[in-house]
């Protein structure tokens, strides 16, 4: 068995380029799609290039060109989608659904990975509006793939530090607060705080593995299980320096949404889940279902404490 080839879509994007330069490292041939609508944007197409001299393959192909994507497919096994779905840069996850007729027409791929690398959204049933369209619009791209009886794997993979970790977990900021940090209810709910390159690692890992397959994959390493207190503990320790803790209500933290646009209203519904119910780990890995740093001992994941440590 030689490792599968590999199709990113959306390689551009923030998990994406994570997704390919992980690829390349473990030795898949890797593809990336490059689509006509990139049009000026010069950052993407750079990054294409770049991709190209690490060894990847361009291929075209468009959402809005059925044809060219059932081609794309044909060239590989596995197909993995990055295709954003946070409000406030582009929430496209819909348009997954072609690619998953593309898939089903092309019948040979042996693996997909849809775009998840999130919270579970099959556990996000009783969401709040309006962040509840994220899991039901990921739900509906599962309900297709499983009706086509393509061979799946779903990666949740909890909190991105660069959005969560950074910051302390606090919303409209992407670095640490100097001298206050408001800390949702009593800051004890545990959340999963992950290093975006680890994602891309370990997503890769799970797509020639049959212990993965039509599972879902949770990354959970025990030592990034973390509370808000605990992140904010951490940053204290290495910094030198305590912050002043500003504790808030659930009910004043979703009063906080009536004055912010969608996007914003869609970040508050996920953090209220995140810190308030603990959504992201207030469950059993159960049948079904298998957790990343166990499979992948190997794997040396980037704790909290180093990954703080370049906001020093």
């Amino acid at each position: 068995m030689g490792k599968s080839k590999v199709l990113v879509v959306g390689g551009t994007g923030y998990i994406g380029r994570r997704l390919v330069r992980a690829s390349l490292a473990q030795g898949h041939i890797t593809y990336v799609l490059q689509r006509p609508e990139i049009g000026l944007d010069i950052d993407k197409l750079q990054m294409l290039l770049s991709f190209k001299k690490q060894g990847a393959r361009l291929i075209e192909g468009s959402f809005s060109d059925f044809g060219s994507l059932v081609e794309a497919v044909k060239q590989v096994d596995v197909v993995i989608c990055a295709i954003s779905g946070v409000h406030f840069r582009s929430h496209n996850i819909m348009l997954q659904l072609k690619l998953v007729e593309a898939i089903k027409e092309a019948g040979n791929v042996k693996r997909f990975l849809p775009s998840e690398f999130g919270m579970d959204p099959a556990r996000m049933g009783n969401a709040i509006e309006p962040g509840r369209v994220t899991f039901d619009e990921k739900m509906v791209v599962r309900k297709a793939i499983e009706e086509a009886k393509i061979p799946f794997t779903y990666v949740s993979a909890n909190c991105f530090a660069g959005y969560f970790a950074g910051n302390l977990s606090q919303l409209g900021t992407l670095v640490p607060p100097k001298e206050k940090v408001l800390i949702y209810g009593d800051g004890n709910s545990k959340a999963v705080f992950m290093d975006e390159d680890d994602i891309g690692t370990y997503a890769i890992k799970t797509i020639d593995d049959p212990r993965t397959l039509n599972k879902t994959v949770y990354l959970r390493p025990p030592e990034n299980i973390l509370s808000q207190r605990q992140l904010v503990e951490i940053w204290e320790k290495l910094s030198g320096k305590k912050l002043e803790k500003v504790h808030i209500s659930k009910e004043d933290f979703l009063a906080s949404m009536k004055d912010m646009d969608y996007a914003g209203q869609v970040g508050i519904g996920h953090f209220y889940h995140i810190f308030y119910e603990g959504c992201l780990t207030n469950f059993e890995i159960g049948e079904g279902q298998e957790e990343a740093s166990r499979l992948y001992p190997e794997v040396k994941y980037t704790r909290m404490d180093d990954y703080l440590k370049q906001f020093l």
